[in-house]
């Protein structure tokens, strides 16, 4: 083999040819047929072996059998390339199978541009959505093998159902590769974070090579994140109009400033994010048009209607509850799926006796800690001062170097401290007196040292914290922010702790919106500083503490204050129940006991506490 071609076809006649003429001449010497005439003998020997090796075999004049060798040579080399080129035509198309070179022929599908940690839960939550929706196609565009694409896929997401997974390899910018994934067939086209913020502008040349990969007549949908705000002006730019660009760092940082004054809220969004409960929806209610929003409120009881989409596509989150309901208006709903939405002539019964009036207590100055630093930072010590009260405080705990006083720029409602010290050294955390604090928010760095993940230092101020609230008996709500949802299974903390995942939070989202591209604005909406909000508020503000009424009475109770009850917390069943007490969605018809340390979930318009007299916001 090592003599190349040549010599493996010589040594190869040899070994045939040791084998086959030996063979025939026994076959011949002992055959009775055979005469006696050794040149007949001979003759019997060489038609043997022509016909064995496909030689011809013709006997005769020397001519007539060199002339059938040769023929029989043409025939074999014929018929030998032949099947090497069908083999080598068969090798190939495997190959380009194998490697993901081939063109998808798919129509309606959901394209998945890039690969990053956020994969797995968007496809994961995709194939959960299209449960009952028949087959489906999630087609995958990385500059990755296609066979470990789809090991790794079928490892995580497990058993996909009638949805295929279909992966094929390529780099995303190249709008050759983007043609071989039929962009302008997909019903959506989510392109995916990259790992480092400074990586954005990828996105953003992702984005340019889509628009010249596709017609403008057949524009999909087209979702796209980005983590560096300074990028998302060129991205929307890039994506064209209707297109919807995210900003993972800002989404983050608002969910953990929100999540820092309400413990539980990760809970709550966590549920509305998955496909695994009850989620928002935007339905058709044409049996409610010329009611008020108050009386649709009652009217779905299987459903808690949140919000109104008028004809001209405007989104209302909890409007008034005197709000006219007009024709061609859509409801807003959170619901177990998005035919399960039943109307009812008849609003479901409330009992007013049990309901309070109460108005908002001003809220007192807080005190907040933040453990770590990283580049969200100064965005969740912002949004912090939209929404704490005046005169609060925050005391920030970093080593050194990590904090930078100018990044940050605060309102007159908070004042922000520093402390320099490493908040996963003992020594750093056993000085904390966490009874003076009303919530504690804990950061991971941006990049480890010693190549560490950064959810690694997290967890071990965690196991601080949470050694120092066994020695000292304070506890306080503690929002951790987490690059890898995985972490959060060996979090040293207690039941129904706040989580804010960054990977998986934006996966979510993605997932949501592409199923349903109302629900961007939706969310925009209840991050967004000064917009609606969701909150926790204690059950006590809307019925008397200790009555047994349905959750139909808390409904009309929030629905008086301008607010939409969407669900409740039982604190008793917080450190039991598999969803930490948490339910999103119960039927309006369902009675209950409720006590002080209840918490009712609504949607609301956000308000700042006032003030105090003789201060100002400048």
């Amino acid at each position: 083999m090592a003599g190349g071609a040549a010599a493996l076809i010589g040594w190869l006649a040899v070994a045939c040819l040791a084998v086959v003429v030996p063979a025939s001449a026994v076959l011949v010497w002992t055959d009775d047929r055979t005469p006696d005439d050794p040149w007949a003998k001979a003759a019997a020997v060489w038609r043997s072996v022509g016909q064995t090796l496909r030689l011809g075999g013709e006997a005769g004049s020397p001519l007539r059998v060199a002339l059938s060798v040769l023929l029989a040579l043409v025939a074999l080399f014929y018929v030998s390339t032949l099947v090497s080129l069908i083999t080598a035509a068969i090798t190939e198309k495997l190959l380009a199978l194998r490697r993901g070179h081939s063109t998808v022929l798919e129509d309606g599908h959901t394209l998945v541009l890039g690969w990053s940690d956020q994969i797995f839960t968007v496809v994961a939550e995709i194939v959960e959505a299209d449960t009952d929706q028949g087959r489906r196609a999630v087609v995958v565009l990385a500059d990755r093998d296609k066979t470990d694409m789809e090991e790794e896929l079928r490892s995580e997401v497990g058993d996909t159902g009638g949805t295929r997974i279909i992966c094929r390899n390529g780099c995303p910018t190249d709008p050759a590769a983007l043609e071989r994934v039929s962009p302008d067939t997909a019903d959506t086209v989510l392109v995916l974070p990259r790992d480092e913020p400074d990586e954005d502008a990828e996105i953003v040349k992702n984005l340019l090579s889509l628009r010249a990969a596709i017609d403008d007549a057949c524009r999909p949908r087209i979702l796209a994140v980005v983590r560096d705000g300074r990028y998302r002006l060129a991205a929307t730019l890039a994506a064209g109009p209707g297109a919807v660009v995210l900003e993972i760092d800002d989404i983050t940082a608002r969910l953990v400033a929100q999540c820092a004054r309400q413990p539980g809220l990760s809970l709550v969004y966590q549920e509305l994010l998955d496909f695994a409960g009850d989620e928002f929806y935007v339905v058709d209610a044409p049996a409610q048009a010329g009611r008020a929003f108050g009386e649709v409120l009652r009217a779905c009881r299987t459903s808690c209607v949140v919000g109104i989409v008028g004809a001209d596509g405007v989104l209302r989150l909890a409007p008034p509850h005197d709000s006219p309901v007009r024709a061609g208006d859509r409801v807003v709903v959170i619901a177990e799926d998005d035919g399960t939405t039943v109307e009812d002539l008849e609003p479901a019964a409330v009992d007013a006796s049990v309901i309070v009036s109460r108005p908002p207590a001003e809220g007192r100055p807080e005190t907040l800690l933040l453990l770590g630093w990283n580049r969200r930072a100064h965005r969740i010590v912002g949004h912090l001062a939209d929404h704490v009260p005046p005169g609060s405080t925050l005391h920030v705990v970093a080593a050194e170097g990590e904090f930078t006083g100018a990044e940050v720029e605060v309102a007159a409602r908070l004042t922000v401290v520093l402390h320099t010290g490493d908040p996963t050294l003992p020594e750093t955390v056993n000085g904390l007196d966490l009874a003076a604090y009303d919530g504690v928010v804990v950061l991971g760095p941006d990049r480890a040292p010693c190549g560490g993940a950064p959810d690694d230092r997290a967890l071990v101020t965690l196991l601080l914290l949470r050694d120092l609230e066994r020695t000292s008996g304070s506890r306080t709500a503690v929002v951790t922010e987490m690059t890898d949802d995985r972490n959060r299974a060996i979090a040293p903390v207690g039941p129904g702790a706040d989580f804010v995942v960054s990977g998986k939070l934006v996966g979510l989202l993605m997932s949501q919106i592409s199923q349903n591209w109302h629900l961007a604005e939706l969310f925009e909406e209840l991050l967004a500083p000064g917009g609606s909000t969701i909150q926790l508020e204690p059950a006590g503000h809307y019925v008397r503490a200790g009555c047994r009424t349905s959750f139909a009475t808390v409904v009309e109770s929030a629905s008086r204050r301008g607010e939409c009850a969407i669900g409740y917390r039982c604190r008793d069943r917080a450190t039991t129940g598999p969803d930490h007490g948490v339910r999103v969605n119960p039927r309006k018809a369902d009675v209950r006991r409720w006590s002080e340390d209840d918490d009712v979930i609504v949607i609301t318009r956000r308000r700042l506490p006032p003030f105090p007299h003789g201060m100002s916001e400048t």
